[in-house]
């Protein structure tokens, strides 16, 4: 008998609610940075990109709860955000004062990498209307009591923006739990964020406090090293291999020091080239540990957002199913099929995830 109790489909307003910033990435496509001369424009976000993979992908209800700086800028992500099909109700408008000096909104500079040249980001995000984000900017009783949530998905990115989004996040699950709302949590460390606010001590007395809220956490061997202190013996600095039975006992010990914890998830990725990946995902729930199949050498378009697709696909599968296995599997695929396309946000169908799923290939469909 699973320990996860979600509430049932149709209950309430909202499948999923994601608490975080959204950023406006700008991608040179095939070039640098640094020499481009023009950019593709998209929205992405490590918690928003969940709640548009549950949209876009497996046909769920969901919202985020976001803030902008009221200009064109902020006005272009709310367009993204609507063709996505999440809710922009809980968006709050910071005004803007022309310049940015008060407040602004994201940006990310991300190149897709390509053979031996990663996958490199350059975020500007400092100042912006989500990181001034504080405990008591939403109406939590009004969103998780009156419309009702059936499951809140944030993470550690949001909380490394600044002071007061940790404490809001800590605000957000709490009322979460009291309204019976299951909470996941993507850890999604990430060193630029805490270099200048504390580092990785910063990071672990942050992460720490709000993982005693969570229910399903999900984050890989880097993430639970630097955001929770646990160490992987066996995983060497070049991702080139990773010793699963040592990730494991790492969750054995995790679960044991956050007993509150119902499922934990995991991508398990060897990264060969920025293009070619050997790609699974692992998952701990009721005691037992689920691994999905194996997608060697992995041909790879753009790796950002994989990590998010797996948590939609995986959040979707224990939904709708409440089998661990089955909802690693739909992780697993997602997460592979949304790294075939760019920009951060999959563009997959249900359809297709359940063919690959059942070891479907690339054969072209007439």
């Amino acid at each position: 008998m699973s320990t996860l109790t979600v509430k049932p489909a149709g209950s309430c307003a909202y499948d999923l609610l994601a608490l975080g910033e959204i950023m406006l990435r700008l991608d040179p496509g095939e070039g640098r940075v640094r020499t481009a001369r023009e950019f593709k424009v998209w929205e992405g976000g490590g918690e928003y990109n969940v709640a548009r993979g549950l949209r876009r992908c497996f046909g769920f209800k969901t919202a985020v709860a976001t803030a902008f700086a009221d200009n064109d800028v902020g006005r272009l992500l709310e367009d993204f955000i609507l063709q996505g099909g999440v809710d922009t109700q809980f968006i709050k408008w910071a005004k803007f004062d022309g310049i940015g000096r008060d407040v602004r909104n994201g940006l990310n500079f991300t190149e897709r990498g390509f053979g031996v040249r990663g996958a490199v980001g350059t975020p500007d995000r400092g100042n912006t209307a989500a990181s001034q984000l504080k405990p008591g900017d939403f109406d939590w009783d009004h969103i998780f009591g009156k419309l009702g949530v059936r499951w809140l998905h944030t993470g550690g990115i949001f909380a490394a923006l600044s002071d007061t989004t940790p404490q809001l996040v800590i605000e957000c699950v709490k009322k979460a739990k009291q309204y019976g709302t299951i909470v996941s949590y993507d850890l999604n460390y990430r060193p630029s964020l805490w270099k200048s606010i504390g580092g990785q001590k910063r990071a672990q007395a942050v992460n720490k406090e709000i993982a005693s809220y969570v229910d399903v956490m999900i984050g890989n061997e880097e993430d639970f090293t630097a955001c929770l202190g646990f160490h992987v013996e066996g995983a060497d600095e070049s991702l080139l291999h990773i010793d699963v039975s040592a990730f494991k006992r790492m969750i054995e010990t995790a679960v044991k020091t956050f007993p509150n914890f119902k499922a934990t998830a995991t991508t398990l990725r060897a990264a060969k080239t920025a293009t070619i990946n050997d790609w699974s995902a692992i998952a701990w729930m009721d005691g037992k540990f689920f691994q999905s199949r194996e997608y060697p050498d992995l041909e790879i378009l753009d790796r950002v957002g994989g990590g998010d697709s797996f948590a939609s696909g995986f959040i979707y599968g224990l939904m709708t199913s409440g089998d661990p296995q089955k909802a690693v599997e739909y992780g697993a695929a997602h997460g592979a099929l949304a790294m075939t396309t760019p920009g951060d946000t999959s563009m997959a169908d249900k359809g297709e995830v359940e063919k690959l799923m059942k070891g479907g290939g690339a054969r072209v469909q007439r």
